[in-house]
């Protein structure tokens, strides 16, 4: 019967038609790639796979590589690419764009800027409604950071262990997962707390969120009332109470954690930990990636 079962069910998957054709690869060959890689690129910048993809055109969900084969990305361009690779619409905005201005100063005005950042600050609960662009999610939890700090006339910051804000010199600090720590002094005035992790942690279950990953694990919680959140807010106050000052100048925490495996926490604990950090006169910085 077991045998049966096998045979009647198809285990290769099938992609999705596409009607594009991608445009013919006509740069240096896959092993003349490899060999500049492996010369002029710093090996920091390192790829996945014995052999790794030599990707060549994007359209929308759909990449391309050197030979014309098709793959369906599921991975967003590491979470970059949320409307596609070379959606139509924003390709034609930004040729329109390059036709008019490249590029000028912050102390002129152009028209793009102002109007993006009245859109933007339009979704915008009150009273947040002012930007600053940046070009990196590291340059901007570098910006959070300096921020907070002056404006608190504060030092000490909290992150998570297990966040993710970034790899330059100074988010580094905030970054609290081993891989992409280095033998070099970073994190002065960074303190982490303990990760209410609903799932892998030591308190926390189904009823915790409504992720589908957080099942596994059953809650005895009464209706309204949950323990794992008042844990976790304790283990936060024993590091406020221990490894800060009375003062300090934020909190920063990714509202999901995306790098270290899309970390949910219990559904109240951020309001009350915010209002904890505002006590001693912290900022609290939302760093969603």
């Amino acid at each position: 019967r077991q045998q049966k079962w096998k045979s009647s069910v198809s285990t290769k998957a099938k992609m999705p038609p596409c009607d594009f054709v991608p445009e013919k690869y006509e740069s240096y060959s896959y092993e003349h790639m490899q060999k500049i890689r492996e010369q002029n690129i710093s090996p920091s910048l390192r790829m996945y796979y014995k052999k790794p993809l030599l990707l060549h055109q994007g359209h929308m969900q759909w990449l391309f590589d050197y030979k014309g084969r098709r793959y369906l990305d599921l991975f967003a361009g590491i979470v970059t690419v949320s409307v596609g690779h070379c959606h139509p619409k924003v390709t034609m905005a930004t040729q329109k764009q390059l036709a008019r201005l490249w590029h000028t100063t912050n102390i002129y005005m152009h028209p793009s800027i102002q109007e993006y950042a009245e859109k933007l600050t339009s979704l915008l609960p009150d009273p947040l409604k002012v930007v600053y662009l940046t070009n990196s999610g590291s340059e901007a939890n570098d910006l959070a950071m300096f921020m907070s700090r002056l404006y608190t006339r504060n030092f000490d910051i909290i992150c998570f262990r297990g966040a993710y804000h970034g790899g330059s010199p100074y988010a580094l600090g905030l970054t609290s997962i081993g891989s992409y720590k280095h033998g070099v002094a970073n994190g002065f005035g960074c303190s982490t707390t303990m990760l209410p992790d609903v799932f892998r942690g030591p308190w926390g279950g189904s009823h915790c969120r409504d992720s589908p990953v957080q099942t596994v694990r059953k809650c005895s919680c009464s209706e309204g009332v949950c323990h794992a959140n008042d844990q976790y807010i304790e283990q936060f106050k024993d590091t406020l109470n221990t490894s800060v000052p009375k003062t300090i100048a934020g909190f920063i925490a990714e509202p999901i954690q995306g790098v270290n495996g899309a970390v949910q926490y219990p559904r109240s604990f951020l309001k009350e930990a915010y209002r904890l950090v505002r006590e001693r006169g912290g900022v609290c910085i939302s760093d969603e990636v």
